[in-house]
């Protein structure tokens, strides 16, 4: 796939996916992308697949230019960007007076690979979680592996509201509010007693110039993400380990602590680890739940895009219990073309339709 064409790809999905400002921000782009500037050049450079499954070289760019929007940088891009609404000739004037007088600041921005920790994967884990606890009612570890700036690991530190019903504490530091539809999920309380996460890239939300990189990520016609981010931000009370996922949690596994629930959790991450990984990932905690007891039980809960890494057609939710708790699929996968960008959930106990976007 060439650049033009992970522009025009990535162009479409921002679209479909809710944000139709992104997508003409990766149309401008397609059309007057100059390969012979500094920046044309850089990008020119990448080997192999530049979209989504790979460099995602389009959404490194759009984030650029949203964070010289979030910095009030670039007077051109603030005035084309929300809350005004501008004709398309203004967004193309302005994206090239960007890409011209800020390109050293692209230059330096592209260099690392996007970064996204989105928030309202939380729904899915506190739904996910409710339904562990029905299973073991015990004080929790969390481990997440691809935990980016660990933001999802505070999951019991936020609300989910469905159907006039609220799960999660009475002070919590946000509200997740996604389309709901079926039966709800089971009632328990969190017990939060140790958390931690791993990530090859990890960003600390508290540093100034990391909480840039996951804001600029997200996309400015969504301003309501850009609330969930930096509430949960607030609310972070752990820094993320640098390390590999695997070695890292090879670790977590090995004392498990007596009386608690250990959950491994991950959201559009595990996908991503190289084939030998996710084997060896898969062997390790099989393991450790085959050894795992009523009073130390071990749970796997898992978002994952299952079948398409653009995120483009939906996340299936996934559970592992142990001991003697089987495979419990959660969710599965909507196509676009039904309209919808979020998993299903279902199995005998829980059959519902979560509908939040997932990127």
């Amino acid at each position: 796939m060439s650049l033009i064409e992970a522009f025009i790809d990535q162009s479409e999905t921002c679209t479909r996916m809710g944000s139709p400002l992104m997508g003409r921000i990766l149309g401008v782009l397609a059309q007057d992308w100059d390969v012979n500037t500094a920046l044309g050049q850089a990008m020119d450079a990448y080997t192999g697949d530049v979209g989504p499954v790979g460099h995602s070289l389009p959404l490194r760019i759009g984030a650029g230019l949203h964070a010289l929007v979030l910095t009030r940088a670039c007077a051109e891009l603030i005035a084309a960007y929300p809350p005004n609404d501008v004709d398309d000739a203004t967004l193309r004037a302005a994206i090239i007076t960007a890409l011209r007088d800020h390109e050293p600041f692209l230059l330096e921005w592209t260099k690392s690979p996007p970064q996204t920790n989105e928030v309202r994967r939380s729904g899915a884990l506190i739904a996910g979680a409710h339904v562990v606890l029905s299973h073991f009612d015990k004080p929790l570890v969390i481990s997440e592996l691809g935990a980016s700036g660990g933001l999802n690991l505070m999951w019991d530190q936020f609300a989910l509201r469905i159907a006039g019903t609220v799960f999660g504490p009475a002070n919590a530091a946000l509200e997740l509010t996604p389309d709901w539809d079926g039966p709800l999920p089971p009632h328990a309380t969190a017990q939060v007693t140790s958390r931690a996460g791993v990530d090859l890239n990890p960003l600390d939300p508290a540093n100034t110039d990391d909480l840039l990189r996951l804001t600029a990520y997200l996309w400015a016609d969504q301003p309501h993400r850009l609330v969930l981010t930096t509430a949960a931000a607030a609310a972070m009370t752990t820094k993320v380990t640098k390390g590999d996922a695997i070695d890292w949690l090879e670790t977590r596994l090995t004392n498990p602590t007596p009386g608690h629930l250990h959950l491994i959790q991950h959201t559009v991450a595990w996908q991503y680890f190289p084939a030998e990984a996710q084997a060896r990932g898969t062997k390790l905690i099989e393991a450790a739940g085959a050894k795992a007891t009523s009073d130390s039980p071990l749970a796997w809960l898992s978002m994952e895009t299952d079948g398409d890494k653009t995120g483009a057609v939906g996340a299936a939710l996934r559970l592992r219990l142990w001991p003697a708790i089987s495979t419990c699929t959660l969710g599965a996968p909507i196509s676009t073309a039904a309209g919808s960008t979020g998993p299903i959930l279902s199995n005998a106990r829980l059959p519902l339709h979560f509908a939040y976007p997932h990127a």
